[in-house]
């Protein structure tokens, strides 16, 4: 059996310390927690769980914080947790089972990261993370913000699942501050930063500004495949909330030059010419969706409800507005088995039964 440092950075959150750190008490070998500055009971809290607590002065840079961290492990692997992550009981076992068979001659292990969840707490947002890394100084962190260990040499891809649930929303400007800093400092961002300032752009509502921010992370030749697609998207929606829809599409498809049509895509597609009324290019759009195979190992974001529950939803919307009742109710029925307490699915049930038995 391998063993692992847990390695933590933290600062004020005595809120969900203790809930992360119980969920991985006897999963990991050591504990390393790294404050930058709390002024609450973090400090104190950790303490119950390790005697391994440092003090690292904040300086703007997650990468250099998290390289600090990792400096201080001694056992075989590292890894890494936010304090509002959680490992979930039917994770456990499996992580016991991935760590008493991990051999050293892997690198890196990507875990599943569950980032948001439906009403039923099923993930609807996931995507893999660098999450153990073999401790031997040659896989750094990099980047001042959204840091990223680069995925390299032998990788083991693992459905051992962190999930990420977060109580309150943090400091809102704290990543674009960061960023506007290192601009003002003359910084030429990286494409993988300039990919993050745009979309820190976008959720400051600051539209145009993330639209030319998108455009130079798209003209860079270095920037990876999946942020581009994920910028196209991204840049359509800043299109389509400033008012042009046109310009929204074109960028969508867009996306198309990189790799094949990603059912994230194909959904933005069928909506954006739901919007225009154009129903049957729309039931196109969302037929391939549901066509489309999710392929994890290409490392993008992932939205599984495109895959099945939203373009059947949505294809159930297209043909009813399009006259055809029972192919309408057909798509209902294949949401329905997706996510049968969906209330749009009820609620369109309860529809059409109503408007079969009038016929």
């Amino acid at each position: 059996m391998i063993t692992i440092s847990l390695c933590m950075i933290l600062k004020d959150e005595e809120d969900v310390l203790d809930r992360c750190l119980s969920s991985v008490k006897g999963l990991v070998d050591e504990i390393i927690i790294v404050d930058t500055g709390s002024t609450d009971a973090t400090k104190q809290i950790a303490l119950q769980y390790t005697d391994q607590v440092f003090d690292f002065a904040w300086i703007d840079d997650f990468a250099a914080a998290r390289n600090y961290a990792f400096s201080k492990a001694n056992m075989e692997y590292c890894m890494w947790l936010d304090a509002d992550d959680v490992i979930e009981e039917k994770d456990r076992l499996d992580f016991l089972t991935l760590k008493n068979t991990l051999t050293l001659d892997t690198d890196i292990v990507m875990m599943r990261y569950n980032t948001a969840f439906d009403d039923d707490g099923n993930p609807s947002f996931w995507y893999y993370r660098e999450r153990i890394i073999r401790n031997d100084q040659s896989h750094p962190w990099q980047g001042a913000v959204h840091e990223v260990i680069t995925p390299n040499g032998s990788l083991l891809y693992s459905d051992v699942a962190i999930c990420h649930r977060k109580l309150g929303a943090g400091d809102p400007d704290r990543n674009l501050n960061i960023y506007r800093k290192l601009l003002a400092e003359g910084r030429i961002l990286s494409a993988r930063e300039q990919y993050y300032y745009s979309r820190e752009l976008y959720y400051h509502q600051l539209y145009d500004d993330a639209i030319e921010a998108f455009g130079v992370f798209l003209s860079l030749p270095d920037g990876w495949m999946e942020d581009k697609i994920e910028a196209c998207i991204m840049s359509s929606k800043c299109y389509m909330l400033t008012g042009k829809s046109d310009e929204a599409l074109l960028m969508l498809f867009r996306s198309l030059l990189y790799d094949i049509p990603r059912a994230e895509v194909c959904c933005e597609i069928g909506d954006c010419f739901m919007k225009t009324g154009r129903f049957e290019t729309a039931a196109f759009w969302f037929e391939t969706a549901l066509d489309c195979q999710m392929d994890y190992r290409k490392g993008g974001f992932i939205l599984p409800d495109c895959y099945d529950y939203i373009p059947a939803i949505q294809l159930c919307v297209c043909y009813d507005k399009l006259g055809e009742v029972e192919k309408a109710k057909a798509y209902n029925d294949k949401a329905g088995e997706y996510k049968p307490n969906a209330s749009a699915f009820l609620h369109n049930k309860k529809y059409f039964d109503k408007k079969l038995k009038s016929h």
